[in-house]
């Protein structure tokens, strides 16, 4: 999908990825062609080369969030919440060797480990959109969680997959409720992904309508939820997420600047002389 970001002050676009989905979705894509034949750094360099088209369609000012570890603060509040069991071993040898790599092709990026890249997105939208110079955050990920970050038409999410834009109404005509409502919806009805089952009897339509009449989970009538209102309570923390996150100063650390010294030498280590030539050439082209 094509993004476009405008090159004056006054009409920045900030982009902010999911690098652990983006590091899965080039992992997986190419095991469809490579018959199980892993290279070590075959997602790594997807990753890389997809940010380098990024820039090339006119991405000035980005950041990657990444899952430095899988497990956070929340596997502390709900035991069978998401862990790194059942990550392939050649994926998970990638998650630092990617990060080491972006930093070293010149983006920023954000390793988790307390928290998750999920609440490093949230937290940079967050930053940016506070900041009078952005005109758009786009929040690059399939991730539902993602959509309470949502903001009219200022603050959006990019589904790369399903090559959907979604401002406050996509998000509505998605899940049925406001993006804000995002984590009260979740909780109601489940998040398999992370590992956590909703209350038993609310589907999507019916979590809906009652989020809607009743807004949040706080407010419903006591008969509602009976017993559940806790566990319901809890969920909904599982999926709020974080927006405290100290990850930058001023939105200007997010601009590209070109790859590092390093990173010549970063790509013969991975085997890609493509990338250092294709960042080269693009830093020549910008001016950096």
């Amino acid at each position: 999908m094509k993004t476009t970001s405008h090159r004056s002050n006054s009409s920045m676009i900030v982009h902010l990825i999911d690098g652990t989905y983006e590091l899965f979705r080039q992992f997986y894509g190419q095991r469809s062609y490579n018959k199980g034949k892993d290279k070590p750094f075959g997602a790594t360099t997807g990753v890389l080369h997809g940010v380098l088209q990024m820039i090339e369609e006119g991405a000035t000012h980005l950041g990657v969030a990444t899952d430095h570890i899988i497990e956070s603060f929340r596997n502390d509040l709900w035991p069978d919440y998401k862990t790194s069991e059942g990550i392939e071993p050649a994926l998970f040898r990638q998650f630092h060797p990617m990060e080491d790599a972006l930093r070293s092709m010149g983006v920023v990026v954000w390793p988790m480990i307390e928290l998750e890249a999920d609440d490093a997105l949230a937290s940079s939208a967050h930053l940016a959109a506070a900041d009078p110079k952005v005109l758009k955050v786009c929040i690059w990920t399939p991730d539902k969680d993602l959509a309470q970050c949502v903001r009219d038409d200022r603050v959006v999410q990019i589904d790369r997959r399903a090559k959907i834009i979604r401002g406050e109404e996509g998000v509505r005509k998605k899940f049925g409720v406001s993006p804000v409502l995002i984590p009260d919806f979740l909780a109601l009805i489940g998040d398999s992904a992370d590992g956590y089952p909703g209350i038993p009897g609310f589907g999507k339509i019916g979590a809906a309508q009652l989020l809607n009449q009743y807004v949040p989970i706080e407010a419903f009538p006591k008969n509602v939820l009976g017993k559940k209102r806790e566990m319901a309570l809890l969920f909904k923390r599982l999926a709020t997420l974080r927006t405290d996150a100290s990850l930058f100063n001023n939105v200007e650390q997010l601009k590209w600047c070109g790859p590092t010294s390093t990173f010549e030498a970063l790509t013969k280590k991975i085997g890609d002389p493509r990338l250092l030539e294709r960042a080269n050439k693009l830093a020549a082209k910008l001016g950096r």
